[in-house]
């Protein structure tokens, strides 16, 4: 079976597709899971604080009981010391044992029931203990023996028994519903691995198919050798009517959203302006007529009519920033380069000084050494270099003088130019992306669209040349700019 280019790209975006939304479900089900993880985690850490409450608790409970119980018998002021502070952490104990489970009203009723006999003991526990301090031991023992202390004791036990009871039960149960999350994480990435698999091997088998016809298409394209040059013309002329088929409609279409944009605008300074009205026309009725006034039209009318206005506001900013851009880069687009021969130590310094103010206010500086000249479109360079030395300003790493530096050299026919910054640096998994239109890395805390390095990019290309970035997190980026010292003018013209 014979692969068309159609089809193949249909297979191919089908399983780019595929796999894409494999991947979006196993990482929402990984994230659903891992996020019922840590709530089973978080529950069952719950069970084992509310267990060590309990536990705290019953032992602060008996060793009072146990050191009253030793003053009576032996009137020492150690024991008493030993009852004193025992007691006195009981209240914080129960009070701890409270909040912690206010989410059970189960729990909550037990320690309802706990808390007048917890009350009424440790009464009489410091009745007596106070009793045997003021010389009268005998009446205390026989008190003790009489004020059914025992009876209060074991019901203490059999509530705090019972809550410790319900404790370990809600463990089992969560830790069930545990396992069962981490079983079903389990199927769920087996059965994206699965999918993915499937997807891998649909793809190699349609890559293989086509690489079988493109070689059969190359051994007859060498029969056609004779007319390769004539075919290649052909070609070149309908890439470049393509090309400026593709600038005319970027422009056509950034042209034609502009003007829907320029009426959401206007419509939303309306929108604002008319919001001010209505606001105080609020303020009057909350002061003339409050009851006529609603909480949901109050909201509407100062929080979530602002709100609404300003978000939209925003994003015709954001839209209209984009549209400007596309528009920028179809009119360098259809530019005609212009060679010329090109000074480019005065035309970095030029740069540099164009940005004296704002280096001066980050406190930077930017040092250009020796530049090698060159044959080439003076706007382009100047829109790219302008472009990396403004990046460079503007990515410093906060708290260290910023210094950046323009360097350069010849290699062979070929001119390379190095903008160097010590500034918060680039991931190295970002170092292609950042080229990508619309595509940025890092922290997000400057203003931009994601646009610059592209346009670099497209018009190195333009050039003749390619740029590169080398680059670690937090120890400064380095952009490698290489180009032919004599733009060709054939090449200018395409």
């Amino acid at each position: 079976m014979t692969i068309t280019d159609r089809l193949f790209n249909r297979l191919v975006l089908g399983a780019v597709v595929i796999g894409f939304l494999a991947l979006l479900a196993a990482g929402g089900l990984i994230g659903w899971s891992i996020q019922r993880n840590q709530d089973y985690n978080q529950a069952v850490d719950h069970t084992y604080q509310v267990q060590g409450a309990v536990y705290q608790y019953r032992v602060l409970a008996e060793r009072a009981e146990a050191a009253r119980r030793g003053y009576l018998l032996k009137p020492d002021d150690r024991y008493r010391q030993v009852f004193v502070e025992t007691a006195d952490d009981l209240p914080p104990a129960f009070d701890r044992l409270v909040d912690l489970t206010r989410d059970n009203p189960h729990q909550q009723a037990r320690l309802d029931r706990l808390r007048p006999l917890a009350a009424m003991q440790s009464a009489l526990m410091r009745q007596s203990a106070d009793m045997v301090r003021r010389g009268r031991q005998i009446s205390a023992v026989g008190m003790f023996r009489n004020d059914n202390n025992l009876a209060t004791m074991e019901s203490m036990r059999t509530l705090l028994f019972d809550i410790g009871e319900e404790e370990s039960r809600l463990l089992k149960e969560r830790a069930a519903r545990q396992e069962r999350g981490v079983s079903f994480l389990k199927w769920s990435l087996g059965l994206t691995l699965l999918l993915l698999l499937a997807v891998a091997g649909g793809s190699v088998f349609v890559i293989f198919q086509y690489t079988r016809d493109l070689t059969r298409s190359r051994r007859d394209l060498f029969k056609l050798n004779a007319s390769l040059e004539s075919a290649v013309e052909d070609r070149t002329v309908d890439l470049r009517r393509a090309n400026d088929e593709i600038q005319r409609f970027a422009y056509i279409v950034s042209h034609d959203l502009r003007s829907p944009l320029v009426n959401i605008m206007g419509f939303t300074s309306e929108l604002e302006a008319a919001s001010i009205p209505l606001q105080d026309l609020v303020t009057r009725a909350e002061a003339e007529a409050p009851g006529i006034l609603t909480d949901e039209a109050r909201e509407a009318v100062r929080t979530d009519l602002p709100e609404a206005a300003g978000f939209i506001r925003a994003s015709t900013q954001k839209m209209d920033r984009l549209i400007n851009a596309i528009l920028r880069l179809s009119r360098d687009g259809r530019r005609v380069l212009a060679p010329e021969l090109l000074d480019m130590h005065g035309l970095v310094a030029g740069i540099a000084a164009s940005l004296k103010h704002r280096t001066d206010e980050l406190g930077a500086s930017i040092t250009v050494e020796a530049l090698p000249d060159l044959v080439s479109d003076r706007v382009a360079m100047e829109q790219i270099l302008s472009n990396l030395i403004e990046n460079a300003t503007k990515y410093l790493q906060p708290g260290r003088p910023g210094e950046i530096t323009v360097r350069g050299r010849m290699d062979g026919i070929r001119a390379i130019y190095e903008v160097q910054d010590n500034g918060r640096g680039i991931d190295p998994k970002d170092h292609d992306r950042i080229f990508d239109l619309f595509r940025r890395s890092g922290v997000q805390d400057q203003p931009g669209e994601g646009i610059g390095l592209a346009h670099v990019r497209a018009l190195a290309y333009r050039l003749g040349g390619v740029i590169s970035c080398d680059s670690e997190l937090d120890q400064g980026a380095t952009f490698r700019l290489s180009l032919p010292a004599v733009l060709l003018p054939e090449r200018a013209s395409e």
